[in-house]
């Protein structure tokens, strides 16, 4: 298959997204010969959502939709643990799962958007004023959450991924958001996400708060 490329694997019990930082400590042996490896070629790798079972020991069930990662800054431990810090780039599928080296490897493949319905603009903006608001009440409410002053694309095919890396969800809702290969279905996607945890944030800020003031400007 055209662009498949093989990628040693991590998979976590979390969901990185393109354009998303994750900090990562590394203390199995396996790991810690996988960024060894990776530092002395392109750094980088993949990383899935384990969908059954444990980060450590192997045995688990993988999503096989995840995201090419590259590393930023690593840094190796007095006792052989690493520090990693890493940015998603892009949405992969895993076409095979090969035998462990030790660690986990996969052949993956790019996984653009399939072509669909546009997103009109004021949805779009909608959607992203609607979070900077969600974002601005947890901070309030003392939640440790991304500042409501970020920047998004104005492309939705890669904001709307940016979102979904931002906003305050579940690891299962951000696969979720991951896997869905149409930009108007991640809007619909985050619609939804975006009330249900709107209408938790009106409940904690009480009757006189819930929903009121204007959406958190654009900071462009």
């Amino acid at each position: 298959m055209p662009d498949t490329r093989r990628l040693p694997m991590l998979p976590l019990g979390a969901v990185l997204l393109p354009s998303g930082v994750m900090p990562l400590q590394l203390f199995e042996e396996r790991y810690r010969r996988m960024i060894v490896d990776v530092l002395a070629t392109d750094r980088e790798f993949g990383v899935v959502l384990i969908r059954r079972g444990s980060e450590v020991g192997g045995g688990d069930l993988r999503c096989d939709v995840g995201t090419r990662a590259r590393v930023l800054e690593a840094r190796e431990a007095p006792d052989g643990r690493w520090a990693v810090t890493i940015v998603g780039l892009q949405r992969v599928r895993v076409e095979r799962w090969l035998p462990d080296d030790p660690h986990p490897v996969a052949e993956v493949s790019p996984m653009p958007d399939r072509p669909g319905p546009g997103v009109p603009e004021v949805a779009y903006r909608s959607l992203e004023s609607r979070l900077r608001r969600l974002l601005a009440h947890l901070s309030e409410l003392g939640d440790p959450v991304q500042a409501a002053t970020f920047d998004l694309a104005d492309d939705p095919a890669f904001g709307t991924l940016q979102m979904a890396a931002l906003g305050p969800f579940t690891a299962y809702d951000r696969q979720l958001l991951l896997e869905a290969d149409l930009v108007f279905e991640r809007c619909g996607i985050l619609d939804a996400l975006l009330a249900d945890a709107q209408t938790v944030v009106d409940l904690r800020l009480g009757p006189d708060r819930g929903g009121d003031g204007p959406a958190v400007g654009s900071s462009r």
